[in-house]
């Protein structure tokens, strides 16, 4: 009984994620575009680099790749701090 509930519940999620993917709020796709504009200029110690990542930044941008738009203040302004365009927001 357990079984058959875990499997159509499984089947429901599997369904259902490509649509929940797909109709992303646009605060959320903003979030994702500002995730990954840091990533390309600001992501240092990644790319070799050694300019530190203050944690609160480094928290806002897995936020924002994880979808929580909570993120979004926080790579803002460490974009901005760094004089670096933010992208349209849609």
């Amino acid at each position: 009984m357990i079984r058959k509930m875990l499997l159509k519940s499984a089947i429901v999620v599997a369904t259902l994620m490509p649509v929940a993917a797909f109709a992303q709020s646009p605060d959320a796709a903003y979030c994702s575009a500002l995730a990954a504009k840091y990533d390309q200029y600001l992501d240092m110690p990644s790319k070799g680099g050694r300019q530190p990542q203050s944690l609160d930044t480094r928290v806002a941008v897995e936020k924002c790749k994880a979808g929580d738009t909570s993120g979004i203040a926080g790579v803002e302004k460490a974009l901005k701090d760094a004089r670096i365009d933010l992208p349209p927001r849609g």
